[in-house]
């Protein structure tokens, strides 16, 4: 059977990646990830704040929990114990480079355009395959507008492919008023891959303490419905690859992410929660899957049922919100 899939124009031996997640903090941890099966391996992000701020400075407000960022933070090993700093980051970059086979993709997680992009050159000639950009920016000003917002998201976009000439990939926040439109921007402005969907990690509340408190919850296969949505939607319309992540935990997960439209799938909560191990297990149940329904390659489902292939387009819009509202009835 035939895995290989192309993304960020790398051909890759199967379509699990391994997110930017807490298991590529050792190049021991991303040696794992390879022999278990992985295609690729996404760093755990380097941050804005990494860069412009002091260790003493980052240390607090990481541990804090400030933002609940993305990628599990709360997951981190303790910041005193644990240099996680730019240096290190592109050291690990080089190390993992020369102890693996597999791609390796940077991973910058920033609000602004600055000096912390310069740092996806250094990411760049440290030797990864690829970058990712991780825009995490909550616009809770409300003079700042969903137009400037978006000008935020381009602009890094523009800056950073300015300075490198690696792929570059934009993981796409859920929260636009116009997702297609503002992938096709992306696209046409260099993205070579859209990540679909950037998932913010929301803050909860204390009561006994009465303090704002960042709960970590990973993601579980439910989540999965709304990237396979737009991936679906949008397969066909954008030249850039298409990715999933958020929702991947089974081989189902994956062969519907596949068939959606994206290029790979990529999980990180289920091997958090189950070890790595997983991705052997859910690779050889997608090769179960694809020989019992005939086919001969992870390309020939690439799309199938996307919208553009799909024999009932409407599906993925109003038409299906009406029917499914109709289909249900409650408990008597």
């Amino acid at each position: 059977m035939n895995l290989t899939t192309n993304y960020l124009g790398m051909v890759l031996k199967n379509p699990l990646v391994v997110s930017s997640s807490p298991l590529s903090h050792t190049v021991d941890s991303i040696r794992r990830l390879e022999d278990a099966g992985a295609a690729a391996v996404v760093l755990h992000s380097l941050f804005e704040e990494q860069i412009g701020f002091d260790s003493y400075y980052i240390d607090y407000h990481l541990t804090q929990g400030i933002d609940s960022y993305a990628e599990a933070i709360s997951y981190f090993p303790d910041m005193q114990s644990y240099n996680v700093g730019p240096d290190e980051y592109i050291n690990l970059i080089r190390r993992a480079k020369e102890a693996v086979d597999i791609p390796i993709v940077g991973s910058l997680n920033g609000t602004s355009v600055g000096g912390w992009t310069d740092y996806a050159l250094l990411i760049e000639e440290a030797g990864a395959d690829a970058l990712e950009l991780n825009v995490y920016y909550l616009p809770t000003n409300t003079e700042i507008t969903g137009i400037e917002v978006e000008a935020l998201y381009l602009d890094i976009l523009t800056t950073v492919r300015q300075i490198v000439n690696i792929p570059v990939a934009v993981k796409l926040s859920p929260f636009f008023s116009s997702i297609a439109n503002m992938a096709s921007r992306l696209s046409d402005q260099g993205a070579d891959a859209l990540i679909l969907f950037n998932r913010f990690y929301q803050p909860d509340f204390d009561l006994e303490n009465l303090q704002v408190a960042p709960r970590l919850v990973l993601s579980n296969s439910n989540e999965l419905r709304l990237p396979l949505r737009w991936v679906a939607i949008l397969y066909g319309q954008i030249h850039s690859d298409l990715a999933i992540t958020g929702g991947i935990h089974t081989s189902h997960d994956i062969i519907k992410g596949l068939m959606a439209g994206a290029n790979v799938t990529m999980m990180a909560s289920e091997l958090l929660q189950n070890g790595v191990r997983r991705i052997a297990q859910v690779l050889n149940e997608v090769v179960t899957w694809l020989n019992e329904h005939e086919y001969e390659s992870v390309m020939q489902m690439i799309g199938a049922m996307s919208q553009k292939h799909c024999a009932e387009p409407a599906a993925f819009e109003r038409a299906n919100y009406m029917k499914t509202l109709d289909s249900y009835r409650p408990v008597n």
